[in-house]
């Protein structure tokens, strides 16, 4: 028999963290730990009102399985037993903890991954003016970030883009919409975008709604991020993007992650690795993907005000390990 433990906690930001959707000052997770044969382990999801979660409906999913769990679930058993989401996310990311951990090896050794001693990871500029998004993406690329990712709603583009690039003009440029443009004024958005040398945008029309992008020749790459969850997204993305954000949170775990980044590449889709904002748990489970991925879009843990412990390392811009 396992132990099984579900339970919440609520993590302070240093900086409200702004997108098109609103602003949030705390990190709001669920764990799940377990316990076999003396051996811990925990796997974390951060339940996203995106899509339709709350803590509580995770917590009440998982909970309904917990029996299983106690008598020694597998991974493959519970891809049948919940949906793809946060709340499969934390039990398969235990899962997988608990086999590296009774196998005592890091779990990308366990998941066969030999990662490099450190990682790039995109830095985000939230939503402000275009001063105060200038003066964070210049302070950013002096500590040393490479890639910035930049968060847009439908409001001045172009005076935050010219601002953002003059003030970090050897930083790659990244930029997500979350799902807030239209189509109407998308080709002279995504060609100032392309001037600017953005390197790629990602979602910019809402998911279910980017039909348009179908026959929209565009000079620079597109992301599918709330548009993607798993290998059953693939099949309406073709023509319309040409690469995909992958997040446990969307896909439900490791298990379904590695499955959909072996068959999106193999369709030709370019990949990017995202989190939700998280700790350093959560970054942990999805390492295994690092190294097959264009864009590492990590820095979920650098919002904290104070990391779980054992937390990982970074600095601005990179992923030690």
């Amino acid at each position: 028999m396992r132990n099984v433990k579900v339970y919440e906690e609520t993590w302070p930001l240093h900086t409200p963290f702004v997108i098109s959707r609103g602003a949030r000052s705390e990190a709001r997770v669920v764990v799940v730990e377990l316990e076999e044969d003396g051996i811990k382990a925990s796997g974390e999801c951060t339940p996203y009102p995106r899509y339709g979660e709350s803590e509580a409906s995770v917590m009440a999913q998982i909970l309904t399985i917990v029996p299983q769990l106690e008598n020694r679930l597998s991974r493959e058993e519970l891809q049948t037993l919940l949906p793809p989401g946060a709340a499969r996310n934390a039990v398969d990311s235990a899962l997988w903890d608990l086999a590296a951990r009774k196998a005592t090896q890091t779990l990308t050794h366990y998941a066969g991954i030999t990662l490099p001693q450190s990682i790039t990871t995109a830095q985000t500029v939230v939503i402000g003016t275009p001063e105060q998004m200038a003066a964070s993406a210049a302070a950013l690329s002096e500590k040393g970030a490479q890639l910035l990712k930049v968060k847009l709603d439908d409001h001045l583009i172009s005076e935050r883009l010219v601002a953002i690039r003059a003030a970090a003009p050897a930083a790659t440029l990244i930029v997500d919409a979350n799902e807030s443009w239209h189509a109407e004024g998308l080709v002279a958005r995504c060609q100032l975008l392309a001037d600017l040398g953005v390197a790629m945008l990602e979602q910019p029309l809402p998911a279910g709604g980017d039909e348009m992008l179908a026959n929209f020749i565009h000079p620079l790459p597109i992301c599918a991020d709330e548009s993607c969850h798993t290998r059953e997204s693939l099949a309406s993305l073709h023509g319309r993007y040409e690469m995909v954000n992958i997040k446990l949170d969307k896909t439900g775990g490791l298990t379904e992650a590695l499955a959909l980044a072996d068959e999106a590449a193999k369709q030709g889709f370019a990949l990017m690795l995202g989190c939700m904002i998280c700790t350093s748990r959560a970054i942990s489970a999805a390492l295994p993907l690092a190294n097959r991925v264009r864009f590492a879009d990590l820095d979920g843990p650098t919002w904290l005000a104070v990391d779980v412990e054992p937390a990982l390392h970074f600095t601005t811009g990179t992923l030690h390990l």
